[in-house]
């Protein structure tokens, strides 16, 4: 058994101002992300307008805020949300989806990419490479703030959490997800998109990958309190995942299948 490490959730509190560790996350995400999507797109000569680029990524931030947030109440707490519309948009209660958020960034994407006359694709997959480094970087907030932590085990490694009343050893799962979600999904992603595989693969890859690796979490991640397991041994998690893993693959052999565009002579 591990003792969880003394972390104060909270970096500095002034006041009534707190900066904690996950909002850093975040902030740091967001960094990491406009300047790495920034030299990708330099890279492979992908040429936006001026001041598109910055528009993109306000609409790439748009995205994962407002569908993190709606994702979670859709998802995940919307009967508290009916019987109190205001809980919505209580964010200092916490709660945040991923696939929300996912689905937020793909739907302004699409929003922005026909607004402005760009291929989809072209523009999405780079970020899809960038996405995990965010994702891993958000399970570190999580497991400093000991959320999300998984079931109870036996293995050596399990860890007793502050915030769980029970206090007993339980998967770390907030570190498997920032290894299966975040490095190795990464991983896998930096090769394909360096093969320079057909434009599109890449961001089905993601969505693939992203749901199969959540899947296999979730059976040591323990369920959300407020619904438990849904459809036998399922979870809300490996519901949407188990989607996900559906719609990529369909999205990968959809691209595959599809005829490379003769160039304009």
């Amino acid at each position: 058994m591990i003792i969880f490490p003394e972390i104060n959730p909270t970096i500095l509190k002034i006041g009534f101002l707190q900066i904690r560790w996950y909002s850093m996350m975040y902030i740091i995400s967001f960094i990491i992300g406009y300047f790495s999507i920034k030299k990708m797109y330099k890279a492979r000569n992908i040429q936006l307008k001026k001041d598109d680029f910055e528009n993109l990524f306000f609409y790439i931030m748009l995205g994962v805020m407002v569908g993190g947030r709606v994702g979670y109440v859709l998802f995940y707490n919307l009967s508290e949300c009916l019987h109190n519309p205001l809980e919505f948009f209580a964010v200092w209660h916490g709660g945040m989806s991923f696939h929300g958020g996912m689905l937020g960034v793909v739907l302004f994407g699409f929003i922005f990419s026909k607004k402005h006359g760009y291929d989809f694709y072209k523009l999405a997959d780079p970020p899809a490479v960038i996405a995990p480094i965010a994702l891993a970087f958000g399970r570190l907030g999580n497991f400093i703030n000991a959320e999300l932590y998984g079931r109870s085990t036996d293995l050596p490694w399990g860890m007793v959490f502050p915030t769980d009343p029970e206090r007993i050893p339980r998967h770390p799962s907030q570190l498997y997800e920032l290894f299966l979600e975040g490095i190795l999904l990464f991983a896998i992603l930096f090769f394909l998109y360096n093969k320079k595989v057909k434009e599109g693969i890449v961001f089905w890859s993601f969505i693939s990958f992203y749901g199969l690796f959540r899947f296999l979490v979730e059976f040591v991640r323990e369920p959300d309190v407020q619904l438990g397991h849904l459809i036998g041994f399922m979870t809300m998690g490996q519901i949407l995942s188990s989607l996900m893993v559906i719609v990529g693959i369909v999205g990968i052999i959809s691209c595959i299948l599809k005829k490379q565009a003769k160039p304009e002579v």
